[in-house]
Protein backbone atom coordinates (compact mmCIF):
# COMPACT_ATOMS: atom_id res chain seq x y z
CA UNK A 1 0.00 0.00 0.00
CA UNK A 2 1.53 3.35 -1.01
CA UNK A 3 2.25 5.90 1.69
CA UNK A 4 1.12 8.79 -0.52
CA UNK A 5 -1.94 8.92 -2.72
CA UNK A 6 -1.69 10.18 -6.28
CA UNK A 7 -3.24 13.61 -6.78
CA UNK A 8 -6.61 13.71 -8.52
CA UNK A 9 -6.36 14.17 -12.28
CA UNK A 10 -6.39 17.77 -13.39
CA UNK A 11 -9.18 18.82 -15.76
CA UNK A 12 -8.14 19.37 -19.36
CA UNK A 13 -7.87 23.06 -20.12
CA UNK A 14 -8.91 24.62 -23.40
CA UNK A 15 -8.05 28.00 -24.87
CA UNK A 16 -10.88 30.41 -25.64
CA UNK A 17 -10.34 33.68 -27.41
CA UNK A 18 -12.85 36.43 -26.61
CA UNK A 19 -13.30 40.05 -27.53
CA UNK A 20 -14.07 42.25 -24.54
CA UNK A 21 -14.01 46.01 -24.05
CA UNK A 22 -10.62 47.36 -23.02
CA UNK A 23 -12.05 48.75 -19.77
CA UNK A 24 -13.38 45.31 -18.80
CA UNK A 25 -9.98 43.77 -19.50
CA UNK A 26 -8.27 46.37 -17.33
CA UNK A 27 -10.69 45.76 -14.47
CA UNK A 28 -10.30 41.98 -14.83
CA UNK A 29 -6.52 42.23 -14.65
CA UNK A 30 -6.73 44.67 -11.72
CA UNK A 31 -9.07 42.33 -9.86
CA UNK A 32 -6.75 39.39 -10.52
CA UNK A 33 -3.86 41.38 -9.11
CA UNK A 34 -6.01 42.44 -6.14
CA UNK A 35 -6.81 38.84 -5.13
CA UNK A 36 -3.40 37.46 -6.23
CA UNK A 37 -4.63 35.07 -8.91
CA UNK A 38 -4.92 34.80 -12.66
CA UNK A 39 -7.53 36.32 -14.93
CA UNK A 40 -8.31 32.80 -16.15
CA UNK A 41 -9.18 31.68 -12.62
CA UNK A 42 -11.59 34.60 -12.21
CA UNK A 43 -13.32 33.95 -15.53
CA UNK A 44 -13.68 30.22 -14.83
CA UNK A 45 -15.04 30.80 -11.33
CA UNK A 46 -17.54 33.41 -12.52
CA UNK A 47 -18.75 31.21 -15.38
CA UNK A 48 -19.15 28.22 -13.05
CA UNK A 49 -21.14 30.38 -10.64
CA UNK A 50 -23.30 31.69 -13.49
CA UNK A 51 -23.97 28.17 -14.78
CA UNK A 52 -24.94 26.95 -11.28
CA UNK A 53 -27.24 29.86 -10.48
CA UNK A 54 -29.13 30.17 -13.78
CA UNK A 55 -32.25 28.03 -13.31
CA UNK A 56 -33.28 28.33 -16.97
CA UNK A 57 -29.87 27.10 -18.06
CA UNK A 58 -30.09 24.19 -15.60
CA UNK A 59 -33.46 23.25 -17.12
CA UNK A 60 -31.95 23.48 -20.59
CA UNK A 61 -29.09 21.19 -19.59
CA UNK A 62 -31.51 18.71 -18.02
CA UNK A 63 -33.46 18.56 -21.28
CA UNK A 64 -30.27 18.05 -23.30
CA UNK A 65 -28.98 14.60 -22.47
CA UNK A 66 -26.22 13.70 -24.90
CA UNK A 67 -25.30 10.06 -25.35
CA UNK A 68 -21.81 9.06 -24.33
CA UNK A 69 -20.82 8.86 -28.00
CA UNK A 70 -21.69 12.52 -28.60
CA UNK A 71 -19.09 15.18 -28.04
CA UNK A 72 -19.84 18.10 -25.70
CA UNK A 73 -21.77 21.00 -27.16
CA UNK A 74 -19.51 23.45 -28.90
CA UNK A 75 -20.25 26.99 -29.94
CA UNK A 76 -18.54 27.83 -33.21
CA UNK A 77 -16.23 30.81 -33.07
CA UNK A 78 -17.43 33.63 -35.26
CA UNK A 79 -15.94 37.00 -35.95
CA UNK A 80 -18.60 39.31 -37.38
CA UNK A 81 -16.15 42.18 -37.81
CA UNK A 82 -15.18 42.93 -41.42
CA UNK A 83 -11.65 43.89 -40.33
CA UNK A 84 -10.06 41.14 -42.42
CA UNK A 85 -11.92 40.90 -45.74
CA UNK A 86 -11.14 37.96 -47.99
CA UNK A 87 -8.52 38.61 -50.67
CA UNK A 88 -9.61 38.26 -54.26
Amino acid sequence: MPVLKAPPPQPKNETVQLRIPQEVKCRLLSYAEFIHTSASFIVVELLERLFRKDADFQAYLAAYKPTTAESPMEIPATDPSPSNPAKR
